[in-house]
């Protein structure tokens, strides 16, 4: 037990024990963060679900890689609860559920994405920190493109869920027009993943792609045409204030709103594009509205990520106001009804999300 005195009160030893061990896990987890993109990107987490249970030496093989480095990596992965260890044969596997985690990129528990996110935010350290003192931002842009790639398949599989099944029939008569065919804007689209989604489910609809990030609307082309939707998805590279076409019956607007610099001004021109009768639906990071409501785990993630990405865009977008992507509901009625929307409603949500669905 670690006991001492501060110059104002003493140390309560079990307690700063308890700190110490936190700690010593938070430094493991930190340390296991590259190793996990290490892992997606030369194929060992794939090749142990495929193959497994092998010893090091056999997964070096199967992926062309150094068995020093393997066998090291593994027993990272063991210490961590993130690969399966058998001390008897000396061999590792992946349970099911770890395949889900780590290897199944279609799987809605698929996290990977999320750390390749932070290893991309990472390298904008240094200008972050400048930033604290300054008040300045940094981009989406302006980040390595691991943030990008990694936050599309952060999001991707729970879209793939939730989206045509949960998230669009919560809304009031939507799924119906989109069956029916209707204009549908996908705003602050990234890669496109959730416009490519909805156009694969409703094959009637057109829809228009913005981002005013030049490098993901090509790769949303891409996807696209990967995807064979191509012809009914046009691409725009504008802001979500500036973007052109209107008469849309429904504008989607995915983990995006909370990043943008006038909040205000974008609901506005959402609104000034949608049709009379057309919807607004925003997903957002779940929130509550109180920050003592949202100091939780999954609160303590979104808090971090905000700190490295959502806000500074926000910020180098002028900020006014920074939302931030624990903003909560009540936040965001208020900013989108300021905008020029008379009705906003929590649609659905998930553990992740708020869908929120706002009308002129």
């Amino acid at each position: 037990m670690v006991s001492s005195t501060t110059a104002d009160e003493p140390i309560d030893g079990e307690r700063l024990d308890e700190l110490v061990g936190m700690a010593v896990n938070e430094l493991g987890a930190a340390y296991y963060a590259p190793l996990i993109v290490i892992g997606d990107r030369i194929g060992l987490y794939e090749a142990l679900a495929d193959d497994g249970p092998l010893l090091p030496a056999e997964l070096a093989e199967r992926t062309d890689t150094a068995e020093p480095y393997v066998a090291e990596w593994l027993a990272a992965g063991a210490a961590g609860g993130y690969v399966t260890y058998d001390p008897e044969t000396g061999r590792y596997s992946l349970t099911p559920e770890q395949v889900a985690l780590l290897a199944d990129e279609d799987s809605p528990a698929f996290l990977v994405g999320a750390f390749q996110g932070l290893m991309g935010y990472q390298k904008s350290l240094s200008e972050i920190e400048a930033d604290f003192r300054t008040g300045e931002g940094v981009g989406w842009h302006e980040h390595d493109e691991d943030v990008c790639h990694g936050t599309e398949r952060f999001f991707r599989p729970s879209y793939a869920t939730n989206l045509v099944a949960e998230w669009i029939p919560a809304l009031d008569g939507v799924d119906a027009k989109l069956g029916e065919g209707a204009r549908v804007a996908d705003v602050g689209c990234g890669h496109a993943a959730s416009t490519i989604i909805v156009a694969e489910a409703y094959p009637e609809s057109e829809f228009t792609a913005i981002d005013y990030h030049d490098d993901s609307i090509d790769v949303a082309r891409e996807r696209a045409e990967e995807a064979c939707v191509a012809d009914r998805i046009s691409f725009e590279a504008a802001t979500a204030k500036e973007y052109d076409g209107g008469d849309y019956d429904l504008v989607m607007t995915f983990d995006a709103y909370h990043d943008m610099g006038d909040p205000v001004g974008v609901a506005s021109h959402v609104r000034a594009t949608l049709a009379d009768d057309g919807t607004w639906m925003l997903v957002e990071p779940f929130a509550n509205d109180r920050v003592e409501e949202n100091l939780n785990p999954v609160g303590r993630a979104f808090y971090c990520a905000s700190t490295m990405a959502c806000v500074p865009n926000s910020l180098a977008q002028g900020g006014d106001p920074v939302l931030g992507d624990q903003a909560g509901e009540a936040r965001l009625r208020e900013v989108i009804t300021e905008g020029g929307f008379t009705s906003v409603r929590r649609a659905t949500e998930t553990p992740f999300n708020l869908v929120l669905e706002a009308r002129p």
